[in-house]
C-alpha cells in the first residue's frame, strides 16, 4: 500500500509539473498563423490543399462526397470559406493574383451551375422541403447572402464585367425582400431565420454600395437599430442565433454563429462588432493551461448540440464549432493571446497532416479548413471597402 500510495503521489507531483508545461511543445509565434502584411506559412499550406482541391476534381468529389453525407451545407460554405479567403489573398499577394482569381471564378460559377441545375434545396438540410417557405417564391437567405457576398468579394480584388449584374440581381432581391419584411427578418429555411445569414448578407449589401455606387446605408443602419433592441440576449448581451420571421426566438447564442457574426458587423458597425466580440469572449472563450477553446453557450442559455456546435466535450464543455470560428473573431479582433492559444490547440488536438507542402486536418473537414484559411487571411477585403477607395 506505502508502494501504491508513493506511485500515486509521483504521478500527481508528475502531472502538475507536466500539464502546465505541454502547451510549450504547441505554442508557436503568432506569425506562423497570420501575418500582416503578406501570407503565413499556415495560410500557405491551408491554401495549397485547397487549391488541389480544385485541380483534382477527383479528389474534390472524394471529399464532397463525405461532407454532403453529413451536411449539405458545408459543401457550399466551404466553398464561400474559400472564395472570401482567396480575396483576401489576392490582396495580400498580388503577384498570385491570377491563380486565386481564377480558383474563385471557377468555384462561382459550378455554384451558380449547381444552384440553377438542381435548385436550392441541392445546398440546403432535408429538412427544409418539410415545410412551405412563407414568403414567395421562395428564397434562402443562407444561399443569396454568401453568393452575393463571394461574387461581391470577387469585384472588389479586381473587377469582372459579367459578375455587376449577377450581384445586382441578387443584391436586390435581398433588398426588396428587407423592404417588404414587417421586421426586416428574411428565411434561410422556411420560417427560419439566422444571424448569421442577416450578417453576412448586409456585407454583401455593404459592399455592392463600395463598388456600384448605390446607398442602402439606412436600411444597414435600421436592421442594426431593430437587432440590439430585439435580438440580443438579455443576461448576456450576446445576439441570439436564429429565430422566427415575428422575432421569436429559437436559439439563444450560440459559439458556432457569434464569432463570425462579430466579424461580419465589423464591416457595418466596428463599435458593435468589437462589443460582440468582447462579449463572446468573455462568455465563450477560455484557456487553460495554455490551450485555448470555446464553449457553444454562454452559462446563462443551455441549448442543445447540433451538426453546428458539433460534440461538446464534457468536463471543459469545449465545443469544436465553437473553438473553429472563435479563430475568425480572435483574427478579426486582434487578440494574439486568444489566437495563438487556439492555434496551440489546434496542432495539439486536431491532427494536422501535411502532405508536400499542403495541410489539413484530420479532425477537421473541407469547411472546418476553409473557415480556418479564411481566419488566416481576413483583414485586406474589409478594410479596402471600409476606407472607401477607389474600386
Amino acid at each position: 500500500m506505502k508502494r501504491i500510495l508513493t506511485g500515486l503521489a509521483a504521478l500527481v507531483v508528475a502531472a502538475i509539473i507536466w500539464l502546465p508545461c505541454l502547451h510549450l511543445l504547441f505554442i508557436r509565434p503568432l506569425s506562423e498563423f497570420r501575418q500582416d502584411p503578406g501570407l503565413s506559412s499556415k495560410a500557405r499550406q491551408l491554401a495549397a490543399r485547397h487549391l488541389q482541391l480544385w485541380t483534382e476534381p477527383a479528389l474534390r468529389e472524394q471529399e464532397l462526397k463525405k461532407m454532403r453525407a453529413s451536411n449539405a451545407e458545408w459543401d457550399f460554405m466551404g466553398r464561400s470559406y474559400l472564395v472570401w479567403s482567396l480575396a483576401n489573398m489576392a490582396l495580400r499577394d498580388p503577384p498570385s493574383k491570377p491563380l486565386y482569381l481564377q480558383t474563385m471564378d471557377q468555384i462561382i460559377d459550378e455554384t451558380r451551375r449547381l444552384e440553377k441545375q438542381e435548385g436550392m434545396y441541392f445546398f440546403l438540410m432535408p429538412y427544409a422541403k418539410e415545410r412551405h417557405y412563407l414568403v414567395q417564391p421562395a428564397h434562402s437567405l443562407f444561399l443569396d447572402g454568401e453568393i452575393a457576398l463571394m461574387l461581391a468579394a470577387r469585384r472588389v480584388v479586381e473587377e469582372k464585367p459579367e459578375y455587376k449584374p449577377l450581384l445586382t440581381e441578387r443584391v436586390n432581391v435581398i433588398v426588396e425582400r428587407f423592404q417588404k419584411s414587417p421586421r426586416m427578418l428574411l428565411e434561410s429555411y422556411p420560417d427560419e431565420c439566422w444571424m448569421f445569414d442577416h450578417c453576412v448578407a448586409l456585407d454583401a449589401i455593404k459592399m455592392a454600395d463600395y463598388l456600384d455606387g448605390s446607398d442602402h446605408s439606412a436600411l444597414i443602419r435600421g436592421w442594426i437599430a431593430m437587432a440590439k433592441q430585439k435580438l440580443v440576449h438579455r443576461d448576456s448581451g450576446l445576439l441570439i442565433s436564429s429565430f422566427t420571421t415575428d422575432g421569436t426566438p429559437m436559439a439563444g447564442p450560440e459559439g458556432s454563429s457569434i464569432w463570425m457574426v462579430a466579424h461580419s458587423l465589423q464591416l457595418l458597425d466596428e463599435d458593435f462588432a468589437r462589443d460582440q466580440y468582447q462579449r463572446a469572449r468573455k462568455e465563450l472563450g477560455e484557456i487553460t493551461l495554455g490551450f485555448g477553446y470555446a464553449h457553444e453557450w454562454p452559462e446563462s442559455w443551455k441549448g442543445e448540440a447540433n451538426i453546428d456546435s458539433g460534440p461538446i466535450i464534457p468536463g471543459f464543455e469545449i465545443s469544436a464549432g465553437s473553438s473553429g470560428m472563435a479563430f475568425i473573431g480572435a483574427g478579426t479582433f486582434g487578440d494574439g493571446k486568444f489566437l495563438t492559444s487556439l492555434a496551440a490547440t489546434l496542432d495539439f488536438a486536431a491532427f494536422p497532416s501535411r502532405t508536400g507542402g499542403r495541410l489539413k486536418y484530420c479532425a477537421s473537414n473541407q469547411v472546418g479548413d476553409a473557415a480556418l484559411l479564411y481566419a488566416t487571411t481576413l483583414g485586406p477585403l474589409w478594410q479596402k471597402v471600409k476606407t472607401g477607395g477607389k474600386p
